[in-house]
C-alpha cells in the first residue's frame, strides 16, 4: 500500500517511478489518486463545480504514462484536460496567466534527479502550492474516495503552449534591446536532453543569434550525456568546452524542466552559484538602487560584500526555492523592497515575473544585459569584476546510514555542533543564520566558513566550506570530521574521500 505522505518533497510530490534499482512508489495508480485529490482540493479552493486542468511533462522515461494517469485521475471526477506535452515548469504556471482556458495545472517532473525518479508540481493562478497544501492533498489521496454519479471529463485539446511562452521572452528582449539584438553573436544552449531546446530555436534564433554548437537538445529521459543540472561540475564543464570549441559568445544551460539555469562566458568561465547571483543582483541594483536580494543559506561572504558595495541589501534565508520566495514576499508585505529571490542552485524568482522561479526568464534578463554590454564594448563579466571570491570552495555530502531516523539524528548533530562551536575559542557562530549551523573559522584554523545543514529532500548532511587561504577548506573539514566521528549514524565515506583528494 502506498504511503502517500512519504511522497511529499517540500512543495512537490516525488518518488521512484521507474522500478529498476528500487520498487516504484510513484505508480500510475498512485499518481491517478493524487491527481484526483488535487482536482477535488482545487475545486473546493476555487469554489467551482468543474475545472479545466492543463497537464504537461518533461522528458523523463515515465513522463507520458504518468501524464495519462494524471488525466485519468482528473477526468474520473468530471474534470477536463488540456494536454501540453513537453513543457517547462514555468510555462505551466504562465499559461494560467494567459488566455489558455485552464483553471489549474500539473507538471510532471523531478528536476535533475536520477532517471528512476519522477514527481508532480501543482499550480493555481495565484502560484505554486505551499507545503501544507501538498500535505492536505496527500492526506486526501490516502483516504477512501466517496464516489458520486459524475459524468466523465474529457481531453479538450492537445496543444503545446511553449511557443506562446517563448514569444513572450522574445518580446521582452526586443522591447529592451530592439529587433535582432543578437545578430552576429553565437550563443549555444545545452538542454541536457531535458525540455530546454525551445530556447535555442524559439528565442535565441528569433533574436538573430547563431545557435550552431547547441547540444543535447533532443529530449531523452536516459540523460545519456550528463545530468541536466547547472550545479553539476560535469555538466558545466561540458558547456564550457562547447563554448570554447564553437567560439561562442555565450553558453546557456538549463535543468530538465527549465526552472533553473546558469551561463558560461566566451572564455569558458562558469557563471553560476555566487557569480550568477552577483551578476543579476548588479543589474537589478542599477535599475532599483537599495533593493533587497534574498538568497539561500550557502551564499558566500564575498557575495554579501558585493551586494552591499553596490548599494543593496543581502538577506540570507533557508535553502529551498519556495523558502526564499516566501521570505521575499514577507519582506515586501512588511514594507521592504525585495526584487529577487534566488538560490545558488539557479532557481531565480523575480518580483516583476510573479515571483516565479524561471530559468528561461533569468537567462532572458541576462541576454538583455549581454546585448547592452556588447553595445558598450565591454564583457558581461565586467558587471561583477569587483566580486571577491574565495580561494577555495567545496561541498561535501555525507549520507546517513540506511534505515536510521535521519531527521532526528541530524537534529541531534546540529544541536551538539552549535554547542561545540560556542565552547571553542577559534570558532564563532554566524550572527545571522536561518538554517543549520554556520561557523566562522579564524585565520589559523581555516580562514573561512562552513555551513552544516540538513538536506531538504534526502538523508544527507551537506557541508559547504569556503576559505580565503590555500588548504583552508581541508583544515576546516578535518575539524568537522573529528567532531562528526562521534555520530555513527552518519556514513564517513564522503568525508574521508574529500580529505584524501
Amino acid at each position: 500500500m502506498t504511503n502517500y505522505l512519504a511522497l511529499k518533497s517540500g512543495t512537490d510530490v516525488r518518488g521512484v517511478a521507474l522500478g529498476t534499482s528500487a520498487p516504484a512508489e510513484l505508480t500510475e495508480y498512485a499518481v491517478a489518486r493524487i491527481a484526483s485529490a488535487f482536482y477535488l482540493w482545487a475545486k473546493r479552493k476555487l469554489g467551482k463545480e468543474k475545472l479545466v486542468v492543463a497537464v504537461g511533462c518533461d522528458s523523463r522515461l515515465t513522463a507520458w504514462p504518468l501524464a495519462r494517469a494524471v488525466e485519468k485521475g482528473i477526468m474520473e471526477w468530471g474534470g477536463d484536460i488540456r494536454f501540453t506535452g513537453y513543457s517547462s515548469t514555468p510555462s505551466m504556471f504562465m499559461l494560467l496567466q494567459d488566455d489558455f482556458g485552464a483553471d489549474a495545472s500539473v507538471m510532471i517532473t523531478a528536476s535533475h534527479l536520477p532517471k528512476e525518479m519522477n514527481g508532480l508540481k501543482f499550480f493555481l493562478k495565484e502560484g505554486g502550492l505551499e507545503e501544507e497544501e501538498i500535505t492536505e492533498i496527500l492526506q486526501l489521496a490516502s483516504a477512501p474516495f466517496v464516489r458520486t454519479n459524475i459524468a466523465m471529463g474529457e481531453v479538450l485539446s492537445e496543444i503545446s503552449y511553449i511557443g506562446t511562452y517563448a514569444d513572450r521572452l522574445v518580446r521582452l528582449v526586443e522591447d529592451a534591446a530592439g529587433a535582432f539584438p543578437l545578430e552576429g553573436k553565437r550563443i549555444i544552449v545545452d538542454a541536457g536532453n531535458g525540455v530546454g531546446a525551445f530556447y535555442a530555436d524559439l528565442v535565441l534564433a528569433q533574436l538573430g543569434a547563431d545557435i550552431e554548437g547547441s547540444q543535447f537538445l533532443r529530449p531523452d529521459g536516459n540523460f545519456p550525456n550528463h545530468i541536466p543540472n547547472p550545479e553539476d561540475a560535469a555538466a558545466m564543464q561540458s558547456l564550457s568546452e562547447a563554448v570554447i570549441a564553437n567560439h561562442a559568445d555565450l553558453g546557456i544551460i538549463f535543468d530538465t524542466d527549465v526552472d533553473r539555469a546558469a551561463i558560461v562566458s566566451s572564455d569558458g568561465k562558469e557563471i553560476n552559484r555566487n557569480r550568477l547571483i552577483a551578476l543579476i543582483a548588479a543589474l537589478l541594483l542599477e535599475e532599483q538602487p537599495g533593493c533587497t536580494i534574498v538568497t539561500d543559506s550557502v551564499t558566500s561572504d564575498g557575495l554579501t560584500a558585493f551586494i552591499e558595495a553596490h548599494g543593496g541589501v543581502h538577506r540570507r534565508f533557508k535553502r529551498g526555492y519556495k523558502n526564499v520566495i516566501n521570505e521575499a514576499k514577507r519582506i515586501n508585505a512588511e514594507g521592504g523592497n525585495a526584487v529577487l529571490a534566488i538560490e545558488t542552485s539557479g532557481h531565480a524568482a523575480f518580483r516583476e515575473n510573479y515571483f516565479l522561479d524561471d530559468g528561461a526568464y533569468l537567462v532572458t534578463r541576462l541576454i538583455i544585459a549581454f546585448s547592452k554590454a556588447e553595445k558598450e564594448g565591454r564583457p558581461l563579466l565586467s558587471y561583477i569584476e569587483d566580486l571577491k571570491e574565495p580561494l577555495e570552495a567545496i561541498e561535501v555530502r555525507p549520507r546517513f546510514v540506511a534505515g536510521c531516523d535521519f531527521k532526528a539524528e541530524g537534529k541531534k548533530i546540529l544541536e551538539a555542533l552549535s554547542a561545540f562551536v560556542e565552547n571553542t575559542p577559534y570558532l564563532t557562530l554566524a550572527p545571522e543564520n536561518c538554517e543549520g549551523v554556520r561557523i566562522n573559522f579564524d585565520a589559523a584554523h581555516g580562514d573561512g566558513w562552513a555551513l552544516v545543514r540538513m538536506s531538504l529532500h534526502e538523508p544527507i548532511l551537506p557541508i559547504n566550506l569556503e576559505s580565503n587561504s590555500a588548504g583552508g577548506t581541508k583544515r576546516m573539514l578535518r575539524e568537522l570530521n573529528e567532531f562528526l566521528q562521534g555520530y555513527p549514524m552518519l556514513d564517513p565515506a564522503a568525508l574521508k574521500k574529500s580529505l584524501e583528494e
